[in-house]
């Protein structure tokens, strides 16, 4: 199925931002995780939710439309511009830091963080995770929690040497087709590789984007988390779905 967008949603100037086009079009239909994140909400109804990783706005516009205040932390200037045009009048602010060295304003604590999908395994294995721990704790309330997700039920597969592969994502943004597909996930002893090969329209030019995971279980996450003063709590479990993998989302409390 091929969605009709139009680029007022990407970039009110004229043709859309590609890495905004990217992101929606590989991330934006996620929906499993927004029950747990309005759950964990409701559960800590005073002040803002911290979302790190927060992208477009995926999950940022979600909780502020069930009426809270959400700071949107994100390391990409251009897909905090698409949020903030998305946000309207919504109660968003947005921030542009390194999740693993962020100062909020006016150094306020939060009640509630969240780092959906796979935020966390972006960031680097040891000192660049420890790191960020360190500003999560450090920006929570007494008694807050800070809830993440991990990828865990990645299948390996290999297209480019004939192995089955996803079906590709596509929409069409004023006449012209993107489309992404999934090409290979490979399972290493210390990262999971995930490739995907992207086309503007009848281009005969490919993207070849690489994302690399760190490899990392609830346990060993919630190891770093106590050694940073954060006490593991129940896990949740989101399961996979037709077009997206499972996850764990570790819950660490203040």
């Amino acid at each position: 199925m091929v969605v009709e967008l139009h680029s007022g949603g990407s970039n009110p100037a004229g043709a859309p931002q590609p890495v905004v086009v990217w992101h929606d079009l590989e991330c934006g239909s996620y929906r499993a995780d927004l029950p747990l994140w309005r759950e964990l909400a409701d559960a800590h109804p005073d002040g803002a939710i911290l979302d790190i990783g927060a992208g477009t706005g995926r999950v940022a516009l979600d909780l502020a439309r069930h009426g809270r205040r959400v700071i949107a932390l994100d390391h990409d200037p251009t897909l905090l511009a698409a949020l903030r045009q998305r946000a309207a009048r919504l109660d968003v602010e947005t921030v542009c830091a390194d999740a693993r060295s962020f100062q909020l304003p006016h150094a306020e604590r939060v009640a509630l963080c969240i780092a959906p999908m796979q935020t966390v395994q972006l960031l680097g294995a040891g000192a660049g995770r420890s790191a960020f721990l360190r500003q999560v704790r450090a920006h929570l309330r007494p008694g807050g929690l800070f809830a993440c997700a991990l990828v865990t039920d990645l299948e390996p597969f290999d297209c480019t040497n004939g192995g089955l592969a996803p079906s590709p994502e596509t929409c069409r943004i004023d006449g012209v087709l993107y489309t992404s597909q999934a090409t290979r996930v490979q399972a290493g002893p210390s990262t999971i590789a995930i490739e995907r090969h992207r086309r503007i329209g009848d281009s005969k030019v490919i993207e070849q984007d690489l994302i690399e995971l760190d490899r990392i279980d609830g346990a060993e996450l919630e190891r770093e988390g106590a050694a940073v003063g954060l006490h593991p709590e129940q896990a949740r479990h989101i399961p996979t779905t037709d077009d997206h993998a499972g996850s764990d989302v570790v819950m660490l409390r203040a």
